[in-house]
């Protein structure tokens, strides 16, 4: 594939977008912390492993956490399909299905809502399936 065809890939603002949200979720796990624990705790070296207590703080960490747990995979799928010249179709689709689920995912997690939830999550989870198949097919 040339240098041009993958750089205008769709799959590229995808994994753009991934990463910004990627870094809203450590910003926002950060500012809740920071504001239940204080700047002193954010800036020092934390050695007394204090974690925050409060429902919040601790919803955006466990929600923070869970993103990691599938953004490597959704990268390497999206730059895998950027590369093998395959970024539309069903591997758009199952890209687009992962970041929108994710994005909402976030907002569930931190108003403590179960099932549909775990529903959204499952949906990102077919959108990576739906990515590795447009990958061996």
């Amino acid at each position: 594939m040339e240098a041009a065809a993958a750089a205008s890939s769709p799959m590229l603002l995808l994994v753009a977008m991934s990463a910004a949200l990627l870094v809203f979720h450590i910003g926002l796990q950060g500012m809740l912390a920071t504001r239940e624990l204080g700047s002193a705790w954010n800036a020092g070296p934390r050695d007394d492993a204090r974690e925050p207590a409060g429902k919040l703080a601790g919803r955006a960490a466990r929600a923070s956490g869970n993103y990691r747990e599938t953004y490597p995979a959704f990268v390497a799928l999206a730059l895998a399909l950027a590369v093998s010249g395959d970024a539309s179709g069903w591997g758009l689709i199952g890209a687009w299905l992962w970041f929108i689920a994710r994005l909402v995912y976030l907002p569930l997690y931190l108003a403590g809502i179960p099932y549909i939830r775990s529903l959204v999550w499952l949906v990102a989870l077919l959108g990576l399936a739906v990515m590795a198949g447009a990958l061996v097919v």
